[in-house]
């Protein structure tokens, strides 16, 4: 870590006609901090397997600017995993974040760093006139940002907005899985007393079409059951959700198999014995989401999410 360093952690996938003014607006504003604060700074792009012509225009820019630097994923593998290689490679006292669509407005760095500077360990945006559409992105976001609150103690006005900032050990502390980076900073354990909130005024994406959709929206809320067990002890609790899943499977055979055995049929047992067998059933099947979870996030931790190499 440098302490009179800043990085910025981009990830990138098909967006060649975005990039140029997402960086010509960081360095102006980096170039600005570092007149004011004596900051120097990287920015660190990290091309996630493009399929058009992004790793062309990045190679092009860090031609230009030693202050840029380009990792490249041997695959398209998410954002989650752009965003941990970003994190690890991040050299800076602070790691800030944004996309690379153009809809975050660097300028608001300079209000994300002073948070920083305050002593905050991490501080997020949240959006002001969202360019989304209300029912497949405003309400579904909300509601998940109400349950990620409730859930991990963590109140968050906008988890999903992507202009955020970090004290550098803050997000080096989980490899980070799919899906998994919709939940941060809460993943990463932080405490109401150290996390803030700044408002930003959301942008129009000016070319290409989102990545995002209403699926990710039940993405989000199959994971979120996993996370408070992320928080307290991921290990103990994969092998817990496991046990637990086979126990209700057994549970409902047996029951079932009673059933049968006392002539009725299992497929119409009635409201009572049916109700049991819906919740021994909704016993498993939640467990074992759980548990599959958790499983795929102790994979990440043992053998890591993304494979890079940097220009």
């Amino acid at each position: 870590m440098e302490a009179k360093l800043l990085s910025l952690v981009i990830p990138a996938h098909n967006e060649e006609k975005n990039i140029p003014i997402v960086y010509q607006e960081a360095k102006q504003v980096f170039e600005e901090i570092k007149k004011e604060k004596g900051y120097e700074y990287e920015i660190i792009f990290i091309d996630d397997g493009s399929t058009d012509n992004t790793l062309s225009v990045l190679k092009e820019i860090k031609s230009k600017d030693p202050n840029v630097r380009v990792l490249v994923m041997d695959r398209n593998r998410g954002e989650a995993a752009a965003l941990t290689a970003g994190f690890f490679h991040a050299r800076g006292k602070f790691i800030f974040t944004m996309d690379a669509d153009g809809q975050n407005d660097p300028k608001y760095l300079k209000d994300l760093l002073a948070k920083l500077e305050e002593g905050f360990l991490a501080v997020s945006g949240y959006r002001l006139q969202r360019k989304e559409p209300l029912l497949t992105r405003k309400i579904p976001s909300r509601i998940a940002n109400f349950l990620i609150g409730l859930i991990t103690g963590l109140p968050s006005k906008d988890n999903g907005c992507s202009l955020k900032g970090y004290y550098s050990e803050i997000p080096k502390r989980w490899q980070i899985p799919h899906g998994f980076h919709r939940f941060i900073p809460a993943l990463f354990g932080i405490k109401p007393k150290d996390f803030t909130q700044i408002p930003v005024i959301d942008r129009p994406r000016l070319h290409g079409r989102s990545h995002y959709g209403l699926k990710r929206t039940f993405e989000v809320l199959r994971e979120l059951l996993t996370i408070p067990f992320v928080l307290r002890d991921p290990l103990k609790y994969e092998k817990f959700f496991k046990f637990w899943a086979g126990l209700h499977l057994l549970a409902f055979v047996i029951f079932a198999g009673f059933l049968w055995f006392e002539g009725k049929n299992p497929l119409s047992p009635g409201l009572l014995n049916g109700g049991v067998l819906f919740l021994l059933a909704l016993g498993a099947f939640v467990s074992y989401v759980i548990y599959k979870n958790l499983k795929r996030f102790n994979r990440a931790q043992r053998e890591g999410v993304f494979k890079v190499s940097e220009l």
